[in-house]
């Protein structure tokens, strides 16, 4: 059974995807892909800021600030690289 501090990160990470997806728009296949997006990055994130001993806004464990940084730049590149499929797609 995951910790408390998965859990909460697993529910920031999918709060910042369904935001981002409320901001952006698109499908339901760009929820979902900004969903895992989210995810990873976070994870990434929080990883990144325990190798570089980031310390700004700790909940328990979770590095709150760097796992952050990591799923919104996750986001946007996703985003970035997905924009132009999606004008494509609609330009039939």
């Amino acid at each position: 059974m995951p910790g408390p501090t998965a859990t909460l990160g697993f529910i920031l990470a999918t709060l910042f995807g369904a935001v981002f997806h409320f901001i952006v728009g698109g499908d339901v296949r760009r929820l979902a892909l900004f969903l895992l997006v989210a995810w990873v990055g976070f994870g990434v994130g929080h990883f990144v800021g325990v190798l570089f001993e980031i310390n700004v806004l700790n909940i328990g464990t979770l590095r709150i600030l760097a796992a952050s940084v990591g799923a919104l730049i996750a986001l946007i590149v996703s985003h970035i690289l997905t924009s132009g499929q999606v004008r494509k797609r609609f330009n039939r």
